[in-house]
C-alpha cells in the first residue's frame, strides 16, 4: 500500500473509492445527488473484482446534498449488504448526507463513528475540524506534535489511534520470542506498510477487521 492515500473516481463522480488494509472497502461520498446508489454499486463491483472485501467504510464527513430520495436509495442498497458497515460523520455532514446516515441507523445497517450534533454517533471520536480535513486528504499523514496533543485533549475517552494491523501484532510476538516454526516472517513491503493515523477511520477499520476475524473463525 502506498503511503499516500489514492481513491479512485471519475471526474465529477459522487463517490471516491479505494481499498484499505487489503480488504476494507472505502467509499467517500462528497455530495448526495441523483445516481448516488448506482455509483456506490459500481464502485463496489469494481473493488470486489480484485479484492476479497471484509466490510465497508462509508465516509460522509464533509458531505452534503439535497436529494433525499437518492439518500434513501443509497441507504436501501447498503442495508442489504451482509458484511459489516461503518459510517463516518462529523459536524459538516449535512442535509441529505445526514439523512443517509440517519436512514442507515434506522435500518440498523451499521455503526456510526465520529462527532456530530446532527447525527449522534454510536462511537464518539472528537477530532479538530482542521485536522480531520487534513486526514481526509491523507489518512496516513502525521500531524505536528502540538496538533496530536490537541486531538488527545479533546477526546479523553478515545485517544489518538496509531492503527496496528494483524501483521504488526505478529511481528511484536516474534520480537518477544513467541515465534514458532510455523510463523513466517512478513515480506519487506509489509514491514513498511503505513499506519492509518486518522482516528475515526482507524477505529472503523479496526472494527471491520475484528468482525472479519470473528466471522472467519465461525466458518
Amino acid at each position: 500500500m502506498a503511503a499516500r492515500f489514492s481513491a479512485q473516481a471519475d471526474a465529477g463522480a459522487l463517490v471516491n473509492f479505494s481499498v484499505l488494509e487489503n480488504n476494507v472497502e472505502y467509499l467517500r461520498v462528497g455530495v448526495v445527488e441523483t445516481n448516488l446508489a448506482a455509483e456506490i454499486e459500481s464502485a463496489q463491483s469494481t473493488l470486489a473484482a480484485t479484492n476479497k472485501i471484509a466490510g465497508t467504510v462509508l465516509d460522509l464527513r464533509f458531505a452534503e446534498g439535497g436529494d433525499l430520495e437518492s439518500a434513501k436509495a443509497a441507504a436501501d442498497l447498503l442495508s442489504k449488504e451482509k458484511l459489516p458497515l461503518a459510517i463516518l460523520v462529523n459536524d459538516e455532514t449535512r442535509d441529505a448526507a445526514a439523512g443517509l446516515a440517519a436512514d442507515l441507523r434506522k435500518a440498523r445497517a451499521g455503526l456510526i463513528f465520529g462527532d456530530s450534533d446532527k447525527v449522534k454517533p454510536d462511537i464518539a471520536i472528537a477530532v479538530k475540524m482542521e485536522d480531520e480535513s487534513n486526514f481526509m486528504e491523507n489518512p496516513f499523514g502525521t500531524l505536528a506534535q502540538s496538533e496530536t496533543n490537541s486531538i488527545a485533549s479533546t477526546n479523553d475517552s478515545v485517544p489518538f489511534v496509531d492503527h496496528t494491523s494483524e501483521a504488526d501484532l505478529v511481528r511484536a510476538k516474534i520480537k518477544d520470542g513467541d515465534e514458532d516454526e510455523n510463523t513466517a516472517q512478513p515480506p519487506d513491503a509489509e514491514l513498511q506498510k503505513p499506519f492509518i493515523r486518522d482516528p475515526v477511520l482507524a477505529r472503523a477499520v479496526d472494527l471491520i477487521e475484528g468482525l472479519a476475524v470473528v466471522r472467519q473463525s465461525r466458518l
